[in-house]
Parts: C-alpha cells; structure tokens; sequence
C-alpha cells in the first residue's frame, strides 16, 4: 500500500510543488502550511513520514518537532532547512530528526532519503487510488486539487467498509456482496473521487478499478 506523508512548510509554491511531484511518485500527500496546522492533521491522520520546513512564522520546525518527541511521537521525519552547515544538521537531528536536507534539493534525493526513513512494506502491493487513505481503521479522502484541505473521514456503514477493505487489501481484490451493498459503496466512492469505480465481475463478484473520468464504464465486466 502507498505512503502517506505530510508536508510542513509555509512557502506556498515549495508546498505545491513537492506535493505534486510526490503524488507522481505513488505517495499519499497531505500539506500543511504551518506547524499549527500540521499538528491538527495528526491528531487525526496517522502518516508514515513528515517532511519539515525548519523556518516557518509561528511554531518553528524545530520547536514542533521537538514537541512531536516528546509527546511519543516516533513518526520518521526528514527536516528541510536553508540553514545549511554541520551545526544546523546537528541542531535538527538532536532535536529528533531522522534526516536533514538543505534547500535547494533534487526530488530524486528527497525521494530516496524518505523511502530509507520510512519502514518499507516488503510484500508488493498495488497503491490506492489517489485520494484514498486507509489509516487507524478508517477511510480517509483527500482532493489534489485542494491539498490544502484536511482529510476527511469517508463515512461508510459497517457492510461497506468491510467491502471497501476487501477490494483494497491488496487493490485488485474481487470480493463478493450484496448487489445493494456494492452500489451504495460505489455511489460514495463515485461522489468524492471521480479517478476510480466498481465493477461487476459476473459470477464471482465486484473491484475496484482505476479509471479516467472521461473512460466511466458501464459498471461491467465479463
């Protein structure tokens, strides 16, 4: 299953274009543009890896990360900084940090120092669909056209979410239920995230596809 990381940092276009360009790597993104506004996110969402901006107006990247340890939080975090030099890397990781990266950087880099901190899953699983998130046992939706928007619980009946985990566990599940269960899930689905649907896989039962909102099917297949 894919990543979740949330991305600390005030600079709009920083924020914006770091969290495109881990989405095109099959990343989970949730951004914050303050560390008030981070730490609210985690008081709902468990994520797998927080990148942090050091210097921002209000709480600063260290003073949150420092309070994040000593809360018990143990979630990996790689620190961003235009601060460079071995003192300020030192600073950053005595305050907690698993990693820490000087502005300006390579993607590429962020990418492979994040995928070091972050404990890998050795099965091979397919990802979610973009804007799907399933943690602390609930489904979670995001918008990438909004990133600035926080999480929201997707709300499903017990029956639906038992479905939902079915399909998803790994993507690529055929799972079977009642046709009134699976065209309930469907509408939810269908009304939050228009870039996946449920089809019928005749005689065995539903999954769940990835899908272009302009190629919709018609709900089938033989």
């Amino acid at each position: 299953m894919n990543k979740t990381v949330l991305i600390i940092d005030d600079d709009d276009m920083l924020r914006k274009t770091l969290a495109r360009g881990l989405r095109d790597n099959e990343f989970n993104v949730i951004t914050a543009k303050s560390a008030e506004h981070g730490a609210e996110i985690l008081k709902r969402i468990q994520v797998d890896a927080i990148i942090l901006d050091r210097m921002m107006e209000g709480i600063d990247g260290l003073t949150f990360l420092k309070n994040l340890r000593t809360n018990g939080k143990d979630t990996p975090v790689i620190m961003l900084t235009a601060m460079s030099g071995s003192e300020n890397a030192i600073d950053g990781l005595s305050g907690g940090a698993n990693d820490y990266l000087a502005k300006p950087f390579q993607l590429k880099e962020l990418i492979l120092r994040l995928n070091n901190i972050i404990k890998v899953n050795t099965n091979h699983e397919i990802p979610l669909p973009k804007g799907l998130i399933f943690t602390d046992e609930e489904f979670f939706v995001t918008s990438p056209q909004k990133p600035e928007t926080t999480p929201r619980i997707l709300p499903l009946s017990g029956e639906e979410k038992k479905l939902l985990r079915q399909l998803t566990m790994p993507v690529g599940n055929i799972a079977p239920a009642s046709p009134m269960v699976a065209k309930r899930l469907r509408n939810k689905l269908n009304g939050v995230l228009s870039g996946i649907d449920i089809i019928t896989i005749r005689g065995r039962g539903y999954k769940l596809i990835n899908v272009r909102t302009d190629e919709k099917s018609n709900g089938e297949e033989k």
